[in-house]
């Protein structure tokens, strides 16, 4: 399913792929379509062997949107009955809403409970049901996508939030710069992050998507090289999500830093981190020490609660 929706997802673009280099920044590829008196380039991605596969598949095979929505309808129903972790009826309304606007493709990952919940299909696991009942929301970018991503969401993601009945919460800043949004009548609620870097502020703007987001220490060694995931809800949604081995070495770091009444946070980010380090010091142990060499190696800042992990989260391996 994961691949049909990655195909589809080029092939809803339309319009004739090509490369962009962008100096020492790399090449990009974007799709180009007419729109009545205007020409539009859609950003696809950064030119990768998997782009590149992607891009001369769609050439051969063109599927009827149709026959497609029907046959991941079938794959979901089918996902759901082997217990692989769904969405609930308003998350998978956020999620497929700010998918089709273009979210996830302009560089948004998910992050948090509703990521880990993915990792269930992603690594072949049953994973604790504990963690499925969660609300929250939250997206992370890198600010500087900026200067790669030549596009932008359509539409909006304030109107897409209107139509979904999901409000502006006034932050740390309140100077008309929401970070978090919030569903009325039943607390769903959608944060954007960013990850903070020396001389900028705590709130910064990320173009690409249209928002604001609050920046926080340590995202950016979590939604580098991020992957895509398929969401169940309804034919699938398609997500991006951090790595899971990135994901786990990253909750021992913030655990570490919760304190006061974050203590029951600082629990969950523990059992997270431990179940994923045993599932993959079993299947992935190679991606999994490369990830903790990685984090110590990424700044000063993780490097002391790092030295002992197994420590950090209860019952893993070492």
């Amino acid at each position: 399913m994961l691949e049909a929706h990655k195909t589809s997802a080029m092939i809803d673009l339309g319009g004739t792929p090509f490369l962009k280099k962008i100096g020492s920044r790399g090449s990009y590829w974007y799709t180009r379509r007419r729109i009545g008196g205007r020409v539009a380039d859609r950003y696809i991605g950064r030119d990768t062997p998997e782009i590149r596969e992607r891009i001369e598949k769609i050439k051969h095979e063109i599927e009827d949107q149709k026959a497609f929505s029907l046959r991941c309808n079938r794959l979901v129903a089918q996902l759901r009955a082997a217990g692989i972790p769904a969405l609930d009826r308003d998350t998978g309304k956020v999620l497929n809403a700010i998918a089709r606007a273009g979210t996830f493709r302009l560089g948004g990952t998910l992050v948090g409970t509703q990521a880990f919940q993915l990792y269930s299909a992603e690594l072949g696991v049953r994973l604790d049901e504990t963690f499925a009942f969660t609300q929250d929301v939250d997206i992370a970018a890198f600010e500087n996508l900026k200067l790669v991503i030549d596009d932008k969401i359509d539409p909006a993601l304030a109107d897409t939030f209107k139509e979904l009945k999901l409000l502006p919460m006034p932050g740390i800043d309140r100077k008309s710069m929401p970070t978090r949004w919030v569903m009325r009548g039943c607390g769903t609620m959608v944060d954007f992050l960013v990850p903070k870097m020396r001389g900028k502020g705590d709130i910064l703007m990320l173009k690409p998507l249209g928002v604001y987001a609050q920046a926080f220490s340590f995202l950016n060694f979590l939604i580098s090289e991020p992957i895509l995931a398929v969401a169940l809800y309804r034919s699938g949604v398609l997500v991006q999500i951090p790595r899971p081995e990135r994901y786990a070495i990253h909750k021992l770091i913030v655990a570490q830093r919760r304190t006061g009444n974050l203590q029951a946070k600082a629990r969950k980010d523990l059992a997270q981190a431990a179940i994923l380090i045993r599932i993959l010091s079993e299947d992935r142990p190679y991606a999994l020490r490369d990830a903790y060499e990685r984090a110590m190696s990424s700044g000063r800042n993780g490097k002391p609660r790092l030295k002992n992990p197994s420590r950090n989260a209860p019952n893993s391996p070492r």
